[in-house]
């Protein structure tokens, strides 16, 4: 059985494999396709590439404080007191 697959695979990769023993196999490096050692390089430059044009890492490109609206801090509820958080310790804690 595995001589038919290494025929399939002799076949299809186009490389004559030798009968003897004492032959060794030959390797070859093939050329890396990057221009420069920027990883961003080897991405496709169309929209949506990489970690510049995901939505999910736009978080990290946020520039100051964020400061919501007076209609949003309004629609927040209010942090518990320092009792009440003390109370919801000790209860946990329980």
């Amino acid at each position: 059985m595995s001589g038919l697959i290494n025929k399939i695979k002799s076949k299809a990769t186009g490389h004559k494999r030798s009968s003897s023993k004492g032959e060794e196999p030959t390797f070859s490096i093939q050329p890396h396709p990057a221009k420069s050692n920027d990883p961003a390089d080897l991405q496709p430059s169309g929209p949506g590439s990489g970690l510049r044009n995901n939505d999910a890492m736009a978080a990290h490109h946020a520039h100051g404080p964020q400061i919501p609206s007076t209609q949003t801090a309004a629609g927040l509820e209010q942090p518990l007191s320092r009792e009440e958080l003390r109370a919801r310790q000790a209860e946990l804690n329980k």
